[in-house]
């Protein structure tokens, strides 16, 4: 994800990073150099003179433009509802932590030093080692060790063998809520209030899934890409007759905003990658594994993520 302030003055029309130039640069330069091509030949291709007026150009963008907004309006629907849903899972996991202490009787306050022999301090590292399993499943990446620290060594052999880690893992946090409530330590309506969390928690994970698992359909997608690069590598032969040497420059215009739209929309249509437009998945477990190990006194507490040229993954 992009973290920067917005540009002013001369900046705005030089800065490229972060911009959706450098994905586009090559269509686009492409695209100019045909219009360059064109204005030179005045059209002429060979001995025949293709004749075409600004009227198609005209009844052809305005639909799409709309249809270009309509499917980034959707993908950027896809990109808000995930960033939403894993919102949801940092206040359900300083839930959990909260209840796991207060709601699981226990002499002795829950403290990292008591480690994952003490089911409260189990629960909660669990909760973490949760949010980096959800990471790496959404990005379909596999770094077991990054875990190892979190789970008693048995559980961590067996979450290996899972081909679903976070639904594994939940699995793991209801037999642990089980065992509370036969040693009686947690009364049944107290229970049912963690296990509402975890279920919340479940449900954050199947909906990001969900969005992973249905694309925006792709002869939709298809379709635009065509009449956008159409429409784009047309528009100098309908404008030369009109412009004369300004062509390559509005052409460029309005590829820039036609290819950029179409572009951008494919990055944020999918928004659990590693595009630089896509959610940031490392610093939002980031934040979930600081505030459950502090809430634990737990002294190894690890550094907030910071963007780096702007970037924040």
């Amino acid at each position: 994800m992009i973290v920067r302030d917005r540009p002013s003055g001369l900046k705005l029309f030089l800065l490229v990073r972060g911009s959706i130039l450098p994905r586009i640069r090559i269509t686009l330069v492409v695209n100019i150099l045909v219009a360059t091509l064109v204005t030179i030949s005045h059209g002429d291709l060979f001995d025949l003179k293709i004749t075409l007026t600004a009227i198609p150009f005209t009844l052809i963008g305005l639909p799409l433009a709309i249809f270009l907004g309509f499917r980034n309006t959707s993908a950027y629907d896809r990109y808000w509802e995930g960033r939403k849903l894993w919102g949801e899972l940092v206040h359900r996991s300083r839930s959990l932590s909260r209840q796991c202490q207060s709601l699981i009787s226990d002499p002795e306050p829950a403290n990292a030093s008591l480690g994952l022999q003490d089911v409260r301090v189990r629960m909660i590292y669990r909760a973490i080692a949760f949010a980096h399993t959800l990471r790496q499943h959404l990005r379909d990446i596999d770094n077991p060790a990054e875990l190892q620290a979190l789970l008693p060594e048995p559980e961590w052999r067996q979450m290996l063998r899972s081909s679903n880690k976070p639904d594994y893992l939940m699995l793991r946090m209801g037999m642990d809520l089980r065992r509370c409530m036969d040693e009686g330590r947690i009364d049944a309506c107290l229970a049912n209030g963690i296990d509402t969390t975890l279920s919340s928690m479940a449900s954050a994970a199947a909906a990001c899934e969900r969005i992973l698992g249905t694309p925006i359909p792709f002869s939709y997608t298809l379709l635009l890409h065509r009449t956008a690069y159409l429409y784009c590598f047309l528009l100098p032969f309908g404008l030369v007759d009109s412009l004369g040497f300004m062509t390559p420059f509005v052409v460029a215009i309005v590829a820039y905003t036609f290819f950029g739209l179409d572009a951008l929309g494919d990055e944020i249509e999918e928004p659990f990658g590693n595009d630089t437009n896509d959610l940031p998945l490392d610093a939002l477990c980031r934040t979930i594994e600081i505030n459950l190990r502090e809430s634990l006194g737990d002294p190894h507490i690890p550094a907030p993520l910071l963007p780096k040229n702007y970037c924040l993954t």
